[in-house]
């Protein structure tokens, strides 16, 4: 069965992810940057990754026909545990065509050293392979790594592969503060549309992002050039090209390109610029 649909949005929110530049390679610092501008953007980065990890979840649970309670999900069998562990309850209702992922009240750890709990809830408008067709999920007593995240996000199936994405009154709260966004993001894809696996993947993806860091600062974050996503090997765990500009509410910019030299290489090497000064950074270590 093709999987086109299901793996859509894999990694949809890895508009964001990437710029936890904070914890890049610390043997090539960024310049000194304002506060709010760091935080802003790794609060963005953050939140950014965890609704990629949610569409994630989503996507590999999905049942097969929404028109049939206990539908098994579409995806491959073993897709569901790879990106959630064992610990996830699955239920699908389809009376009210809902997809509930359950966690737990106690913190279960999945892949890659994240622990959740609470429930993951999602609510499909029709047959979601369908252009048009809408998936509302919603977050319940949900927490990350002890951090409770709320919001909405709303996909819709814009056909030929593609899907938009708005995520409305989003927030975590940290022990740092409560950061809260709101973002749309358009994912058109490129290539690998006929195929089954993702190597062969490409996105082109465009939109923004607004919010207030934990630190109470208001900041916007926009996609210039639209990001390039592949997934060849050597090339998933960021972006190939594309350029974000981060502004906060005190009028301080940063952009972050990930493609200085021009050449599209599948590497993740970036570079972020401030006050006209521009350094070369390493992204996505420890995404």
């Amino acid at each position: 069965m093709k999987r086109t649909a299901l793996r859509n949005l894999s990694f949809a929110a890895l508009a964001g992810s990437a710029l936890v530049f904070a914890s890049c390679d610390k043997s090539n610092d960024a310049p000194a940057t304002t506060p709010d501008i760091a935080v802003s953007a790794e609060d963005q980065g953050l939140a950014e990754d965890e609704t990629a990890a949610v569409a994630d979840l989503v996507d590999a649970a999905a049942p097969t026909d929404v028109a049939v309670s206990g539908s098994p999900a579409a995806a491959d069998a073993d897709d569901l545990s790879r990106v959630a562990g064992r610990c996830v309850t699955r239920t699908y209702d389809a009376p009210t065509r809902t997809l509930t992922l359950d966690f737990g009240t106690v913190n279960c750890m999945g892949p890659n050293g994240v622990a959740r709990r609470g429930k993951i809830v999602t609510v499909f408008s029709g047959p979601y392979r369908q252009t048009g067709a809408t998936k509302t999920i919603t977050l319940v007593d949900y927490y990350r790594n002890d951090n409770r995240h709320t919001g909405t996000r709303l996909l819709t199936n814009l056909g030929a592969g593609s899907w938009s994405l708005d995520v409305q009154n989003a927030s975590i709260t940290t022990p740092a503060g409560t950061h809260s966004w709101a973002a749309q993001r358009t994912y058109t894809r490129t290539a690998g549309l006929n195929t089954r696996t993702i190597a062969d993947d490409e996105y082109s993806i465009t939109g923004q992002a607004s919010g207030t860091n934990r630190k109470g600062a208001g900041y916007t974050a926009t996609i210039g050039q639209p990001l390039l996503k592949k997934f060849q090997p050597g090339c998933a765990r960021t972006f190939v090209a594309g350029t974000v500009k981060i502004v906060t509410s005190k009028q301080k910019e940063l952009l972050l390109n990930y493609d200085p030299t021009g050449t599209q290489a599948c590497d993740n090497i970036a570079s972020i610029t401030v006050n006209g000064v521009t350094r070369t950074i390493r992204v996505g270590r420890g995404l």
